[in-house]
């Protein structure tokens, strides 16, 4: 589990609050935590100021308050709790893994399960509601996906697809096909008034697609 430790484990930047216009960048690596800042003032006396920069071990930083109270400060104490559980050795790997392979196994929990997921992290947020998830949702409930299926998806959103029924789906399927039937012989409106729904191709296709599929 180690391996899937990347240097920094945790980095963040920014300015300081209300009146303090410095700038802030904080890091922790597998072994250090840094601390760095940029004096940003109107005044002449700070202009040539050199960025200052202080580096401890984990140990060290976990006895000194002073630097704890200035990071919560800056970045707030969920910046602070997070930093002492790295330094203390707690590494939170779920976090850690890439987004492939947490979508693979995202897939597997129920969908209630996977609406409760989203809302414990921004990353966790989007990841649950991203199309790639519900493009392996679909197929992994259906036993097969007809081509005209993932075109119908670039426009509607696997996750349309995903709660479509069948016989919506159908619908969906026979209007884009009608529209591109349509814009294939580049009929006039009077003529398009002429297309019935008998000219469409039959969707047998869809049937299977969805086949297995819960109603």
């Amino acid at each position: 589990m180690a391996s899937l430790l990347t240097d920094p484990l945790f980095e963040i930047s920014g300015r300081g609050p209300s009146t303090n216009k410095n700038y802030y960048n904080f890091v922790v690596t597998k072994t250090d935590v840094i601390w760095r800042w940029w004096m940003i003032s109107p005044r002449a006396v700070y202009r040539l100021s050199k960025p200052g920069q202080l580096i401890m071990s984990h140990e060290d930083f976990m006895e000194d308050s002073k630097l704890q109270s200035e990071l919560r400060t800056i970045f707030g104490y969920g910046a602070l709790k997070y930093t002492k559980a790295l330094c203390q050795g707690q590494y939170d790997y779920l976090e850690r893994l890439p987004d492939s392979l947490l979508l693979q196994i995202v897939n597997y929990l129920e969908l209630e399960d996977v609406g409760q997921l989203g809302r414990t992290s921004h990353r966790f947020r989007q990841l649950c509601g991203s199309e790639e998830f519900w493009e392996q949702a679909v197929r992994r409930r259906c036993k097969t996906v007809s081509p005209e299926v993932p075109a119908l998806a670039r426009e509607v959103g696997w996750r349309n697809i995903f709660f479509t029924n069948k016989l919506q789906l159908q619908k969906l399927i026979s209007r884009r096909r009608l529209r591109a039937e349509e814009e294939k012989a580049e009929l006039t409106p009077e003529k398009r008034s002429e297309i019935s729904c008998s000219d469409l191709k039959p969707v047998t296709e869809v049937e299977h697609t969805m086949e297995g599929r819960e109603h």
